[in-house]
C-alpha cells in the first residue's frame, strides 16, 4: 500500500510519517521516502546517514525503468509522468537499484535537497518526479508499505503524484489554518477519488477534538495528544517506538488498520497515470522534448501483479 502524509507546514506531518513508518515496519516491509523540500524525515527516524538522493539520478532512473519499452526512445524523451508499458522494467520494494539506508526497521529513501546548481533556476518538482516514476513502476503487494512525506500545503497538486497513493493522511492542528489546508486539499482531491483521512495533531484538550470533528466531520479518523516521548525525540534524545505513550500506539493502530482496509484499485491507478501523462504532454512535455509523448501510453498495458496463466 502507498501512503502519503500531507498538511500545513509545521503541522507535524514529518513526525507522524516517521512514527507510522516505524509502526508499519512491525507488520511488514516499509520504504519511507522523504519527498519534502525540507529534508527532515531521516532526522525524525534517527538515521545516522543519508542515501544517495533520487533527485540527483533522474537520468539513471529513467534509463533503468524504461527497460526495453519501444514506445520510449531514450531517457531524454521520458518525463516524470511517462507511464510503464510493455517492455518497461517493473520493480518491487526490494529492488536494489534505488538507494536506501536501513533505520529502525525502515528503508529510507530521499529526494534530496536543492543543490547549488538548482538555486534560482529549478523548482523542487523536478526532484519529486523521481518519486512519481518510482511509484508508477512499483508493484507492491500485501504487507508492503510505501510511506511518503510530501511537501507542505497543496503544493503536491503541481503534479499527478497526489493520485499515486492508496490513502492520504492529512495531519491537521486544531486551528483555522490547519482546517483551511484540509479544505483546500480535499477540494482538489475530490474529483480524482483520492481518499483523504485527517489525523489531528498537537491536541491539548477534548475541545480541540470537538473543534476538528465539527470542521472536518467523519474525515477525522484519530488524533495524537502532546507526547513527552515525541518531544524528546524531536530534541534529539534516544527514542524507540516503545517509548511512545499508549494513546499514541492506539492512534497508529487505527491508522494502520485504515490503510490495510483500503481496496487496491489498480484500474484507477493506471487510468489516472495515463490521464496525467496526457495532461503534461499537451501542457509542456511535447514542446520540451520535441516529440508526441502521447504515443508513450500503452493502451494494452495492465497495472498490478501479473496474473498467472490458467
Amino acid at each position: 500500500m502507498r501512503v502519503a502524509f500531507v498538511g500545513k507546514g509545521g503541522s507535524g506531518k514529518t513526525t507522524l510519517s516517521s512514527l507510522f513508518a516505524r509502526y508499519a515496519a512491525r507488520r511488514g516491509r516499509v520504504v519511507a521516502v522523504d519527498a519534502d523540500i525540507n529534508q527532515h524525515l531521516g532526522l525524525a527516524l534517527g538515521a545516522r546517514e543519508s542515501p544517495r538522493p533520487l533527485g540527483g539520478m533522474l537520468t539513471e532512473i529513467k534509463d533503468y525503468l524504461r527497460g526495453g519499452n519501444p514506445r520510449i526512445r531514450d531517457a531524454a524523451s521520458m518525463v516524470k509522468t511517462t507511464p510503464p508499458g510493455s517492455g518497461s522494467r517493473l520493480i518491487d520494494m526490494a529492488d536494489p537499484f534505488f538507494p536506501s539506508c536501513p533505520v529502525d526497521g525502515v528503508s529510507l529513501m530521499v529526494t534530496g535537497p536543492f543543490s547549488e546548481g538548482d538555486l534560482g533556476v529549478a523548482c523542487y518538482h523536478s526532484k519529486v518526479g523521481a518519486v512519481e516514476l518510482y511509484l508508477n513502476h512499483l508493484v507492491d503487494g500485501p504487507g508492503e508499505y510505501v510511506v511518503v512525506d510530501m511537501t507542505a500545503g497543496a503544493d503536491s497538486f503541481a503534479s499527478g503524484l497526489f493520485t499515486r497513493f492508496d490513502l492520504t493522511f492529512l495531519v491537521a492542528e486544531p486551528t483555522r489554518q490547519g482546517v483551511g489546508v484540509y479544505r483546500q486539499y480535499r477540494g482538489y482531491a475530490a474529483d480524482f477519488g483520492v481518499r483523504v483521512a485527517v489525523v489531528g495533531n498537537k491536541i491539548q484538550s477534548p475541545g480541540d477534538v470537538d473543534y476538528l470533528r465539527a470542521e472536518v466531520g467523519d474525515d477525522l479518523v484519530t488524533w495524537l495528544e502532546h507526547s513527552p516521548a515525541v518531544r524528546a525525540m524531536e530534541q534529539g534524545r534516544p527514542f524507540t517506538l516503545d517509548d511512545l505513550e499508549p494513546a499514541g500506539h492506539d492512534a497508529l493502530a487505527t491508522m494502520l488498520g485504515l490503510v490495510d482496509a483500503q481496496p487496491k484499485d489498480w484500474e484507477r491507478f493506471g487510468r489516472q497515470a495515463a490521464e496525467f501523462h496526457r495532461r503534461n504532454a499537451l501542457a509542456w512535455a511535447n514542446r520540451a522534448t520535441g516529440e508526441d509523448l502521447l504515443t508513450q501510453i500503452d493502451p494494452g498495458f495492465v497495472y498490478g501483479p501479473a496474473v498467472p496463466a490458467p
